[in-house]
């Protein structure tokens, strides 16, 4: 008898995986084959399948910190399958045993009178269409699954080694993908719930999370959209570095943010590091603790990949025409600035100009004088030579905290609300209006404010003077207001055709 070996397995579901289907396009599959097979689905992620009149009985022994689950085979028996088999796989499904009048059973007969007797099982009909691939000590499979009137690709890959089953799905550009068993993604697909997947944004000043699901028109719904003032570059510009207390913050809100989208049933996340990252020399006692406790590896990307993601999730969220454009986000610990011309980028660019280090060298977090806002006004102005001498665009946009924040206490929101800020229309008088009133309060004053997020009342001055030199750079007595950014673009970037 051949010794059973349990096996771990990573799998995921989707409507397809370029960057995965180009990798191994380029290999020579091992095999390639079509089944019919029938899925007893429950509710827990016990795998029961029903191929050429075998019952094939897999169960989870083990699932690692990473997600990665070990399943070992448990049952293979064909017709007429003896009572206690039947309710050995009752077991396994954690259903009740069923009242039995056989001592055994043929396959219909299991199916007909026991099967379609549990109010919770649901006997499904998948047909597949498999090719298999090597991988070192792995094997891959990419399967095409029509389920009824629905079809998804699947991509699975195991091997008897948890480390090497890890490598092969990076190697395959499957990273910010979760493992989902294969009765969890049937139970999705049979329920019609269009996918969900998350992005996380990892800030100077904050962490944003955005978990979007995804229609079957090709649109997006959003599910949660939230962020959280984390302060990660808070002494960074006098340390050079980040500090202890900040980076826990920081890892902190990440980890929930993870299990937040874990619970809510994301097939993948997707995380970014901006500015802050990006300068810190010790970014990896950020980025290492996010993926040992969470498996989600941050990517830290240019200046220049920011804007020009920023600038797609304008151009699918505003839509304002073929005229040039100019798109920019101002965060903590930099700007990103994109022109382009309709959906056609031309230039990108990103400048060290962020609310964090004005706001400490300044001290724009108290109450100040008009001559220290002045001073503080010349410097980012200084800062922002790279504007000097553009031409006027046809159109400004604006987007990120300091902006949102800015339009929600110009339009007085006691709760903030995306779809009235999405599209506003901030004018430079009511910038100068509110650096007055932020510099006649300190931060605690501030907080008072309806519209303004408490947690961003330290920043706030720095940022609503760093918008009104960029429009004043610019040419701009107004600008558009998106409260879609850099998640928003990246969503649509790995995940998604459209956002709107």
């Amino acid at each position: 008898m051949a010794t059973i070996v349990p096996r771990w397995e990573w799998r995921t579901f989707g409507a397809s995986f370029p960057t995965a289907e180009d990798y191994f396009s380029a290999l020579d599959p091992i095999e390639a084959k079509t089944s019919d097979d029938l899925y007893l689905v429950g509710e827990v992620a016990a795998n029961v399948k029903i191929r050429d009149d075998l019952v094939d009985v897999k169960v989870l022994k083990e699932v690692d910190s990473r997600g990665l689950e070990l399943w070992t085979p448990m049952m293979k028996v064909g017709s007429p399958i003896p009572a206690n088999d039947v309710l050995e796989v009752f077991a396994v499904l954690e259903r009740p045993a069923p009242d039995l009048a056989r001592d055994q059973y043929t396959m219909s007969q299991f199916l007909e009178e026991v099967v379609a007797a549990d109010r919770v099982l649901q006997a499904v009909q998948v047909h597949k269409t498999r090719v298999r691939y090597q991988l070192d000590d792995c094997i891959a499979e990419v399967t095409d699954l029509d389920v009824g009137d629905r079809t998804v690709r699947t991509i699975a890959i195991e091997g008897e080694h948890p480390d090497s089953v890890i490598s092969a799905v990076d190697a395959a550009g499957l990273g910010e993908y979760l493992n989902v068993s294969y009765t969890t993604g049937l139970r999705s697909l049979i329920a019609g719930a269009g996918p969900r997947y998350a992005v996380i944004d990892i800030g100077t000043n904050s962490v944003k999370f955005h978990l979007g699901e995804l229609q079957r028109d090709g649109q997006w719904a959003a599910v949660v959209d939230r962020a959280e003032l984390t302060r990660l570059g808070e002494g960074l510009e006098e340390h050079q570095e980040f500090q202890p207390s900040a980076i826990a913050r920081t890892v902190d809100a990440v980890i929930g943010m993870v299990e937040e989208a874990k619970d809510s049933g994301a097939r993948a996340i997707a995380a970014v590091g901006t500015a802050g990252l990006r300068i810190a020399p010790n970014r990896d006692l950020v980025t290492g603790p996010i993926r040992a406790r969470t498996g989600v590896k941050v990517e830290v990307i240019s200046g220049e990949e920011e804007g020009r993601l920023a600038y797609l999730a304008v151009e699918a969220g505003l839509g304002l025409g073929t005229g040039s454009l100019v798109v920019f986000d101002t965060g903590g610990g930099s700007s990103q600035f994109t022109f382009g011309e309709g959906a056609q980028v031309i230039e990108r660019f990103s400048v060290q100009v962020g609310a964090v280090r004005y706001t400490e060298t300044f001290a724009l977090d108290h109450e100040v004088d008009l001559e220290t806002v002045t001073a503080a006004l010349a410097a980012i102005s200084a800062d922002l030579d790279r504007l000097n001498d553009r031409a006027t665009p046809n159109a400004l946009v604006g987007m990120g905290g300091a902006i949102t924040n800015i339009t929600a206490v110009s339009l007085e929101l006691a709760a903030y609300d995306p779809d009235l800020v999405q599209g506003a229309t901030l004018d430079i008088a009511e910038i100068d209006r509110q650096i007055d009133l932020y510099r006649g309060m300190n931060a605690e004053a501030r907080r008072s404010i309806v519209g303004l997020q408490p947690k961003r009342a330290e920043v706030i001055l720095a940022g609503a003077c760093i918008v009104r030199t960029i429009m004043e750079k610019l040419g701009q007595t107004a600008l558009t207001v998106s409260d879609r950014g850099l998640r928003h673009g990246l969503l649509i970037e790995k995940f998604g055709p459209v956002s709107r």
